[in-house]
């Protein structure tokens, strides 16, 4: 058995034949022309950005989910609501909580506010009802600015992913026409069109079409993604806007009024 062992072939390994593919595609791109270097130099720009916004966002958006579940479930246990609003200044990655500051502050103005239908008393009511509507207005107005903030400060950069989405295969696309070009180019040249000659502009135009749908590929992903959640996050700040101002204006100003 020790005397088979020596007749034994030798077979490559499988990294070693990876790694021979690996030094091709670099030698393709080292060899490349200069308006193909420049479109996958303008590809790696894109793809580099592209990474950096998802890292960015997946962390912001998914401590935003995080801490809006635990402000909501803490605002619906607690029944004081300035406890809510101590609550709400911990939880700075949470919209819905940097939402219902914003509220809070605004309700506690109307609240300080001195009625000036107070001393009326042949229009009492009407000065009550006066106090309900403004005081509500005011807050739903303090908490429609909020949630638009919100939705602008979580959609920062996002569009930029749908921006390299759509435009990374177009600028792939140039330098797959521009390689072509230069291979039916090295065929006029030469006069033949033998695989030596039409290769290198062949491997040119497959490397920049490769690149450009690297680049969009995962930039279409997680903008779906993405927008995918802040419309959920949105829901969620509507919904709670939209109970809040019932609290508000069924507990709070129907108080002051009467």
């Amino acid at each position: 058995m020790e005397g088979r062992k020596g007749r034994w072939p030798h077979f490559p390994g499988k990294s070693k034949v990876m790694s021979v593919s690996d030094t091709e595609i670099f030698r393709l791109i080292a060899n490349a022309g200069p308006v193909v270097r420049l479109i996958l130099a303008l590809l790696l720009i894109f793809s580099i950005a592209c990474w950096a916004i998802i890292f960015t966002k997946w962390v912001q958006i998914r401590r935003a989910r995080a801490q809006t579940a635990v402000f909501i479930e803490y605002f619906w246990k607690s029944a004081d609501l300035s406890k809510a609003f101590s609550r709400a200044k911990d939880l700075t990655s949470s919209p819905v909580a940097r939402a219902y500051r914003t509220a809070y502050m605004e309700m506690s103005r109307v609240m300080a506010a001195p009625s000036r239908d107070a001393g009326m008393s042949n229009e009492g009511s009407r000065g009550n009802w006066n106090i309900q509507i403004t005081g509500r207005d005011n807050i739903e107005r303090a908490l429609r600015r909020a949630i638009q903030a919100e939705l602008i400060r979580l959609t920062q950069y996002v569009p930029f992913l749908a921006t390299a989405g759509n435009t990374a295969p177009f600028i792939g696309l140039f330098g797959t026409v521009w390689g072509i070009m230069n291979a039916f180019h090295g065929i006029g040249q030469r006069g033949s069109a033998s695989l030596a000659v039409v290769a290198p502009g062949i491997s040119e135009a497959l490397v920049a079409t490769a690149a450009g749908l690297a680049a969009a590929i995962p930039a279409v992903i997680f903008y779906n993604h993405f927008m995918t959640k802040i419309r959920i996050i949105e829901a969620e700040m509507r919904n709670f806007s939209a109970d809040f101002l019932n609290i508000v204006e069924r507990e709070i100003l129907g108080r002051k009024g009467a």
